[in-house]
């Protein structure tokens, strides 16, 4: 491999730099360690809760923290449709407990994700319920939650 070569103003002679050489395993070096720490933090996790299927949807539910903890957490439920596209025209409303109100999630713009919080706790309020409305039907989905020790 040919090294650059540099002129030395001290000696007034040429001599060869490794710098570009050295550089280059360096930054290679960096990458590979980026690359590798990127890929350790992606998949293979599986999700908390099991998804339900209601008529034609699919119905995820996930949690802020997971896997929840008692006290108040933020819960995601994520509908598809057909091919895994958004369904946006459904309203979604959560609850833990059946004395409970339902309370309406807030839609996360058109791609079918709608988000609230809810209180958590072992026992009664260990079931999210998703209550879900679509023109003229109307259901109720529990999804059993394990909570964090």
């Amino acid at each position: 491999m040919n090294k650059p070569v540099r002129m030395n103003n001290k000696t007034n002679s040429f001599t060869a730099s490794a710098r570009p050489f050295v550089s280059r395993v360096a930054v290679r070096s960096v990458l590979c360690l980026c690359m590798s720490a990127l890929a350790a933090c992606g998949g293979g996790a599986t999700p908390d809760i099991p998804a339900q299927r209601w008529r034609d949807v699919e119905v995820r539910v996930e949690s802020r923290p997971s896997p929840p903890t008692a006290g108040m957490n933020e819960f995601l439920v994520i509908i598809t449709g057909e091919h895994d596209r958004p369904v946006y025209d459904v309203m979604v409303s959560l609850r833990t407990a059946e004395q409970d109100e339902w309370v309406q999630a807030i839609q996360d713009g058109q791609v079918g994700v709608y988000r609230r919080a809810a209180r958590v706790a072992r026992g009664e309020r260990s079931v999210l319920q998703v209550q879900i409305k679509r023109k003229d039907s109307e259901s109720v989905l529990r999804f059993p939650l394990q909570l964090a020790p």
